[in-house]
């Protein structure tokens, strides 16, 4: 499926043969705001600065990628007075809340606010305390944002001893205003924290905010040197060419659809009951309109006939990037057996010393530079990495439709018929990363 000639464009999973680029659906490359223009050009045609990935140590090999487009403010300097500021509490796994960084930018530009350095929320999610800095570059994103959105490291002494205002606009939905409903918050009180809406209408973002937004998220957040280095030491270790499965298969995450599973082990079901909590699995009628839907995560071994049915060979090099957990995985690697995983490739002591959000990164940093990509269920990380991989020009990107093998399950297809059927729903189903994590930082055009 993969012969590891980056240069090749237009691999498709035929059955062992070549796929023209007529015979596919292409979606046009993404495109970005250029320098000293109000309208979003392609990315052909925009300026571009030296690579935000130069290390002095040896890294991927990004010298082959396209390097970064140029975004402009798109507007005037920054105003000179500022209104306050905003510090992002940011909470979940670290995707999401990076996703919620990023809109918190995009929020300070249009509040004409000075960004404090987020706070990351991590204790309910990973039971531990790590933050922004031990995963991103400070200076770098200060650096970087300079000229979108003003950034301190530290607050002014006169307001540093008290805590902020909190704000949560997570729940909030339909027509939401920041400037109506932050600003007056915000004059009156100095300094807030803020949660931003869940729905964002970021294409009601002014120009110059959408800037600052896109900006921070795709130019300015890049990993600190230490975990950047401990990430090229994974990439190089795994053997090449190797494809990304992020696979998802924990007890909360099965809990969390409220499906159920024929044929687990007891083990698993047991860790299934003990996630539930109030989250009662679907039954009847109920519960097969909902895995039709698509809701149901694939298992282990479902994903292996999946990736079977696409034709990808049993001996390919596969990392797994996931989390601590998965259940079921004996199914999986009975069928593929070359996987490497972080904690095959890292000794124990730097496992053990790692957040669960460092180890997140170091997953994320191999998924965005891997010859290939897949999902198994399109989540935060999916999104924010199929974005992230169509900005370094890797489309071989896929995510597998639990909808399409849970709609022909339903109907009895099965062997060779229910492979056929696959192979037929995802031909054309690259996904390109536009639309997804941020995708007002995207554009149509015509070609």
């Amino acid at each position: 499926w993969i012969d590891g000639e980056r240069a090749k464009e237009n691999r498709g999973f035929e059955r062992g043969q070549q796929i023209s680029s007529s015979s596919l659906r292409v979606r046009p490359p993404p495109c970005r705001w250029a320098r000293g223009t109000t309208e979003c050009v392609p990315c052909s045609a925009a300026s571009y600065p030296p690579s935000s990935f130069s290390r002095s140590y040896s890294s991927p090999p990004f010298s082959s990628l396209p390097p970064r487009p140029i975004i402009s403010s798109l507007s005037s300097a920054l105003p000179a007075k500022t209104n306050g500021y905003i510090r992002v509490d940011c909470y979940g796994g670290l995707n999401q809340m990076r996703r919620d960084f990023c809109d918190g930018i995009g929020i300070a530009r249009i509040l004409n606010a000075t960004l404090v350095l987020p706070k990351f929320e991590v204790a309910a999610y990973w039971n531990e305390s790590s933050g922004f800095a031990d995963v991103f570059d400070v200076d770098y994103f200060i650096q970087q944002t300079k000229g979108f959105v003003e950034v301190l490291k530290e607050l002014p002494e006169e307001i540093a001893s008290r805590e902020p205002y909190r704000v949560d606009c997570s729940k909030r939905k339909g027509q939401f205003d920041y400037v109506e409903a932050v600003l007056p918050v915000l004059l009156e009180h100095c300094y807030i924290s803020l949660t931003p809406a869940i729905s964002q209408r970021r294409d009601r973002f002014p120009l110059y905010s959408k800037a600052a937004l896109c900006q921070g998220c795709y130019n300015a957040l890049r990993l600190n040197k230490v975990l950047e280095g401990k990430g090229s030491e994974v990439f190089k270790s795994i053997p090449k060419p190797f494809v990304t499965l992020h696979l998802r298969f924990e007890p909360d995450m099965v809990a969390y659809s409220q499906c159920e599973y024929q044929g687990l082990s007891s083990t698993s079901l047991h860790a299934i009951e003990a996630s539930r909590g109030d989250r009662k699995p679907w039954t009847g009628d109920a519960a097969h309109i909902w895995r039709n839907r698509g809701k149901c995560p694939l298992t282990p071994k479902e994903t292996a006939f999946v990736l079977q049915s696409l034709k990808i060979p049993t001996n390919t090099t596969i990392y797994l990037a996931a989390g601590d957990g998965l259940m079921e995985m004996e199914d999986f690697t009975a069928v593929y057996t070359n996987v490497y995983t972080k904690s095959s490739l890292l000794n124990s002591e730097d496992i053990f010393r790692m957040h669960g959000n460092t180890k997140a990164a170091l997953d994320y940093f191999v998924s965005i530079n891997s010859d290939a990509y897949i999902a198994t269920y399109f989540g935060n990380m999916d999104k924010m990495v199929s974005a992230m991989r169509a900005v370094n020009g890797h489309y071989k990107t896929l995510a597998l439709s639990r909808r399409a093998f849970a709609n022909f399950t339903a109907i009895g297809l099965k062997g060779v018929e229910l492979a056929d059927a696959l192979w037929k729903s995802h031909r054309e189903d690259f996904v390109m990363g536009r639309g997804t994590a941020l995708p007002d930082c995207f554009c149509e055009f015509t070609l």
